[in-house]
């Protein structure tokens, strides 16, 4: 007889988003067994392993998700250049937090609930990546801001924000649309015009008449 799990008292790192309520509607719709082997493995995982750290400190965008104390979301962009995301150790993504429009939506709300989450979109390579856990606010930590501030990047940082990670998960690609950098469609336009020129002049070459043949 199969384990009812929406019922199960079980604790697995996949409950930080599978709560009874969501168990009982993915029972509902046909979803919960598939999930429910999930768990029976262990659920998501719980520290970032190697290929999710190239991944996070690739990325030049991530969508932050907090909540205030009545439990009202918000969602904050932060963006910057490719490593501006620190993996500090296998529970722990870092980066300094640059001033902006100084609403301090994101820094209120943890001063009230720390709970928190990544979300990640790799649109070329259509990949997202989903992570929970809780983050704080550092403020007034020089080192560590020092650290954490991308090289030659134009911009003020004001805090420091430490995510500590407790599960995360990845999607499928499917409805991901696919799109590209500017700057790596400039590149791979330069690559092209490259080439072009290369075959140009090889060309060229070769319909150039060869001295000494008769006309």
């Amino acid at each position: 007889m199969r384990t009812n799990h929406a019922c199960s008292s079980h604790t697995y790192s996949s409950d930080v988003a599978f709560t009874p309520t969501v168990k009982a509607i993915q029972a509902r719709k046909g979803s919960r067994v598939a999930y429910g082997r999930v768990e029976e493995k262990g659920g998501w995982q719980t520290r970032i392993t190697a290929d999710l750290a190239g991944f996070i400190e690739a990325q030049t965008s991530v969508f932050l998700a907090t909540a205030n104390a009545e439990g009202q979301p918000y969602i904050q962009h932060r963006g910057g250049p490719q490593g501006f995301l620190r993996v500090l150790d296998d529970k722990t993504i870092g980066f300094a937090d640059f001033a902006g429009n100084r609403q301090y939506i994101t820094l209120g709300n943890l001063a009230d609930n720390p709970k928190a989450y990544l979300f990640l979109i790799d649109y070329m390579h259509r990949r997202r990546v989903k992570i929970w856990g809780e983050a704080r606010v550092v403020e007034g930590d020089a080192v560590l801001t020092a650290r954490l501030m991308p090289e030659g990047y134009k911009a003020r940082p004001e805090q420091v924000i430490l995510f500590g990670v407790s599960a995360w998960d990845t999607n499928c690609q499917q409805h991901i649309p696919q799109r590209f950098e500017a700057a790596d469609v400039a590149a791979a336009l330069v690559e092209r015009d490259a080439r072009i020129q290369t075959l140009e002049a090889e060309i060229k070459r070769l319909s150039a008449p060869t001295a000494g043949t008769s006309s």
